[in-house]
């Protein structure tokens, strides 16, 4: 099932969902398997915070993992009033403008009051260590838990159980990427009439079995995956752009994705600026959509210009990409829905 936060006049979103406190008891939603692949924006303006908008941060919840990708300065705050939790296993890093990593310092500093023990791994491209480690030892002399930092190169992936993280050349005036998850394969569906043909007794070989093992019965019979089991399904694709001029990596990573994420810190009067700036235009994040036969674009990353009303970023992009296209706000919350 589909979920997405309601909108209110203006193009904001609704109330958020209250936080129970400071750190989390904030809880994210939990999972099994890869059930719930949940986005969240944190941030959505390009460069600085507006009223309506803070700067660059999502929260993805994959799994039963939490990830951070970008973070704003006062991004903490809005994972606050979003309700995302602050139990983030990983936090991944498209590049080193400000408006893109400086609210780790803080987020680091609030973990530690909090108790947080668990070493924290922060992913970018190359010059993250040196980045990073001196912007998470600034006003400290030591932090409360273990932090690694982690330089990517683009094409590398992390495995991460269920589903990984790749990384994704992009073209901006740093180095800079984007990132892909992309859920593995997921087995078909089960068939519980056919069980019950074969003997299995319903509950917990029946659990087995959809886990892809093979169950033995009391007469020594071995009953496989596959006797149950429909055919394999594709599992979902989630891809990041980050800051970007429009490019084949990025077409290539979001081929047949179900969401892609572009940003679209221009529109079509502002074209020579967003080629100097090296970003995007909406209409150009529509033409990378539709020729990624991506299923659905959302549109982030925007000047302060079309804070208010971004309703002529919407259609540019839609002149160029057929599918569903949303401008998205802080706050803005979408559940994948599974494949097949």
């Amino acid at each position: 099932m589909q979920h997405q936060t309601p909108r209110r006049s203006g193009g904001f979103c609704n109330k958020p969902r209250p936080a129970s406190n400071l750190l989390g008891a904030l809880a994210a939603v939990s999972s099994s398997g890869m059930s719930i692949l949940r986005l969240t924006f944190l941030g959505t303006s390009a460069a600085m915070p507006t009223l309506h908008r803070n700067v660059s941060g999502l929260a993805v919840k994959a799994d039963t993992d939490l990830l951070l990708f970008d973070c704003g300065e006062g991004s903490q705050r809005q994972m606050i009033r979003f309700g995302t939790g602050f139990a983030v296993d990983a936090v991944f890093f498209t590049h080193f403008h400000a408006d893109h990593y400086l609210g780790i310092i803080g987020f680091l500093r609030t973990l530690g009051m909090g108790g947080r023990t668990e070493k924290l791994v922060l992913y970018g491209p190359p010059s993250a260590k040196r980045v990073l480690d001196t912007a998470i030892h600034l006003g400290v002399e030591r932090l409360a838990f273990p932090v690694e930092i982690a330089e990517l190169k683009p094409g590398e992936a992390l495995d991460r159980g269920s589903y990984s993280v790749r990384a994704i050349k992009v073209d901006h005036r740093v180095n800079a990427l984007g990132y892909a998850i992309e859920e593995h394969t997921r087995p078909g569906r089960f068939d519980p009439d056919a069980a019950r043909a074969l003997g299995v007794t319903p509950g917990p070989d029946f659990g087995r079995l959809q886990k892809g093992e093979s169950v033995t019965l009391a007469d020594g019979r071995v009953v496989k995956p596959e006797q149950v089991l429909g055919g394999a399904r594709a599992g979902r694709k989630l891809v990041l752009s980050g800051d970007t001029r429009p490019c084949p990596t990025v077409v290539a990573a979001a081929k047949d994705a179900d969401v892609l994420i572009h940003e679209a810190t221009f529109s079509d009067d502002e074209q020579g600026r967003a080629e100097e700036t090296r970003h995007s235009t909406a209409r150009e994040a529509g033409r990378v959509a539709r020729e990624a036969g991506a299923r659905r674009l959302l549109l982030t990353h925007l000047s302060s210009r079309h804070d208010v009303d971004p309703r002529p970023l919407v259609e540019q992009a839609k002149q160029e990409f057929s599918g569903p296209v949303d401008v998205v706000w802080d706050g803005f919350s979408l559940d994948l829905p599974l494949r097949g």
